[in-house]
């Protein structure tokens, strides 16, 4: 009884928010093209028509590319769950490597081979379709299988080893093994963080120490000012994938770096990279890093406290088309855990615009921030350029920006930053 209700709950779920996401993305694509023919009035001296136009076009492009993944991921959940897919799956695996730790792991293995098949032609067409079209692509199809290799590899050396650990505790811990694994799995992030910038991203990029001694003492000065201290600047070769810009931090503790994209650096005059570093070094000084990672290891301890409860719940399994007495008197532990990570999404949609409005307030905080030890014109000015060439649509639809989008409106944040000019 309990298994149909939560194949029943599951299923309004699934249904509901594949409703309300195809809706959001309709009214987006009509929001777009209805403003499409002119340029907002307080952008109007800045951004060619041809270049609105051309990011309403991208932006509609990527909406209708996003509906056509969205159905396939849908029908491929339904498939892994309910129509037996996993069910499947397990029963091959477990019949090549018997029962124990081997079977766990090549079950897991073997979901994020057919997964990541699936979404390879996407990934595929995004590259070389969609992007090329517009413009951004600068990848080759040599770079982009070179990139997947060196991503399933990573994901082999670190990932396997980590969830080999979980399963551990899974099955050696006790009751309280969500506990054990949530202390892992921070750790793990914490190390990640410090190793990313100077042992994983160089395995995909290029990062040399900026040369342009000016604007290196110009960023130096505001750093000074701010109180922040970086182990470098560094330039890293986006070019020869993409032809969007940014810069970030990355690191962590003693272990942080500024990095800029070389698009960026080739666009934006100095003051304006001086502005967009201020509002970056503004998230860090406003302790926003910190927040978001204490959030994160909050609610990665609730939902590993939840897994722990679903984990003996015989209608968890049933309730999505797995029978858990598959491997009687063994450990199935991998199977709990794909099935967790594939519903917890359908039931978590919905806190989308919860998690937004967090994220846009820590812009307009950054932004102030920025505004106070730059010009805040530089800022704006910085951030057309941006929008001009990343295509960023200028009239989103303010609901589906509301669920989806972690940055305020253009027309928004530029109006404030303008107040305070």
């Amino acid at each position: 009884m309990y298994s149909l209700a939560f194949s029943i709950l599951f299923v309004s779920f699934l249904i509901l928010t594949l409703l309300l996401r195809f809706w959001l993305a309709s009214r987006h694509i009509r929001h777009v093209l209805r403003h499409r023919a002119a340029v907002p009035a307080e952008f109007a001296q800045t951004i060619p028509l041809a270049a609105h136009q051309k990011a309403a076009d991208y932006t509609v492009a990527k909406t209708k590319f996003g509906l056509l993944g969205l159905l396939v991921n849908t029908l491929v959940l339904v498939g892994f769950t309910l129509l037996g897919g996993l069910q499947c799956l397990s029963v091959a695996v477990y019949q090549h490597t018997g029962p124990g730790m081997t079977y766990q792991l090549a079950l897991m293995a073997g979901f994020a081979l057919i997964t990541g098949l699936i979404d390879l032609p996407f990934d595929y067409y995004k590259q070389f379709g969609m992007e090329q079209r517009f413009g951004f692509n600068k990848m080759t199809p040599g770079l982009f299988f070179a990139d997947l290799l060196k991503g399933v590899a990573l994901g082999a050396v670190i990932g396997l080893p980590l969830v080999w650990v979980v399963l551990t505790l899974m099955a050696k811990a006790g009751d309280l093994w969500w506990l054990y694994a949530w202390f892992v799995w921070s750790g793990f992030q914490l190390l990640m963080m410090v190793l990313f910038p100077t042992v994983i991203a160089p395995l995909f990029n290029k990062f040399t120490p900026l040369a342009d001694a000016a604007l290196k003492a110009r960023i130096e000065g505001l750093m000074a000012r701010v109180g922040f201290a970086s182990k470098g600047l560094f330039v890293m070769d986006g070019s020869k994938r993409s032809a969007h810009g940014n810069a970030y931090f990355s690191g962590f503790g003693a272990n942080k770096r500024i990095v800029f994209f070389d698009t960026l650096l080739a666009r934006l005059a100095p003051q304006e990279i001086e502005a967009v570093l201020a509002h970056e070094l503004g998230h860090f000084k406003l302790k926003h890093i910190i927040k978001r990672i204490a959030i994160m290891f909050a609610v990665s301890l609730a939902f590993l406290a939840l897994l722990g409860y679903l984990k003996n719940q015989l209608w968890f399994y049933t309730g999505l088309g797995v029978d858990p007495l598959l491997l009687p008197g063994q450990n199935n532990d991998a199977m709990v855990l794909l099935l967790f990570m594939l519903v917890l999404p359908v039931f978590t949609f919905l806190l989308g615009p919860l998690t937004s409005l967090s994220s846009r307030k820590h812009e307009f905080e950054a932004d102030a921030f920025a505004a106070r030890h730059t010009d805040a014109n530089d800022l704006v000015s910085a951030l057309v350029k941006m929008y001009e060439d990343n295509a960023s649509t200028l009239t989103p639809d303010p609901l589906h920006s509301a669920f989806y989008d972690s940055h305020p409106p253009a027309s928004v944040r530029i109006r404030h930053l303008k107040l305070a000019a």
